[in-house]
């Protein structure tokens, strides 16, 4: 523990030191990532950024903010809003939210116009950008739209 000195000036080195580490740590590989961890998200969050994932209305570019990395999966993306663009609604139901650090996995019910698919297991990253998809996920949900990573 320092000790503070005249006027302050080695707890303000301190912490100044302490924040710009934290700062430069931000960053990694390209994704922006928390420092600290994140309230649990709500169900309705999660499954919001779903919605939007398979809206075939939401163009590829704001999709890729929907996804950690997500402007590898241009390509993909824009495969699938083509196949969604005619097939019907998709939906989802997000339960069992469980986070831990900047991780939030939960099991996710899709609905499509041929059924039901219960319990799938998804996963999302809390980043600068709030909670987005891991890359694992989309590819997931980017298989079923006949777009696989």
């Amino acid at each position: 523990m320092l000790a503070q000195t005249r006027g302050g000036i080695a707890t303000r080195t301190f912490r100044t030191a302490v924040t710009s580490v934290f700062a430069a740590a931000t960053v990694i590989g390209g994704t922006a990532i928390a420092t600290a961890d994140a309230p649990a998200p709500a169900p309705q969050e999660l499954q919001s950024s779903l919605d939007r994932f398979v809206d075939p209305a939401v163009p590829a570019a704001a999709k890729t903010k929907l996804i950690v990395g997500g402007e590898r999966r241009v390509a993909n993306i824009e495969k699938m809003n083509q196949g969604l663009a005619n097939y019907g609604k998709v939906g989802f139901n997000v339960s069992d939210v469980r986070a831990k650090g900047d991780t939030a996995d939960a099991r996710v019910a899709v609905v499509s116009p041929h059924g039901t698919m219960p319990g799938v297991p998804m996963s999302w990253q809390h980043t600068a950008a709030g909670w987005q998809l891991s890359d694992g996920t989309a590819c997931v949900i980017l298989a079923m739209g006949k777009a696989p990573c």
